[in-house]
């Protein structure tokens, strides 16, 4: 799982603004992407089942690059507790998505391959996904 190794604060406050993204939005490292459509939260555990998807699908050909990281703790309090005694311990990781953020990239592989490995991974996140791919190849392909 993807966890920070360690941190300033152990907790964090929850909120956050649901934006466009401004950076991480244009493939940086392989010819294919998968891009959000919809800001939420990404937890640790399905990123990992993202990438686990597509190295299997792509049968570990090629590259993959994970372009965001959960370094968010995500709080909650035990079940049947009472109000107050402070804020619960951490329970899990998490990601904060805007819209229009590249979360995987895949390099080394023809399209048909990554397009079908990248959609596995679409089904594995609680976001809206859409296969992109850079412009030189879109161009070559063409």
């Amino acid at each position: 799982m993807l966890s920070p190794k360690r941190t300033k604060y152990r907790k964090q406050m929850r909120a956050w603004k649901v934006k466009k993204a401004t950076r991480c939005n244009t493939l940086a490292f392989g010819e294919y992407g998968i891009v959000s459509l919809e800001s939420k939260w990404v937890t640790n555990r399905q990123l990992e089942a993202a990438r686990i998807a597509i190295t299997r699908h792509i049968k570990r050909g090629g590259k993959v690059w994970i372009r965001v990281f959960p370094d968010k703790p995500y709080t909650k309090k035990p079940a049947e507790t009472r109000m107050g005694k402070g804020k619960g311990n951490p329970e899990y990781w998490v990601v904060p998505v805007h819209k229009g953020v590249v979360l995987f990239e895949v390099g080394g592989v023809d399209k048909k391959l990554a397009e079908a490995a990248i959609r596995l991974a679409g089904h594995k996140l609680p976001v809206k996904t859409m296969f992109i791919m850079r412009r030189e190849v879109a161009q070559a392909n063409a």
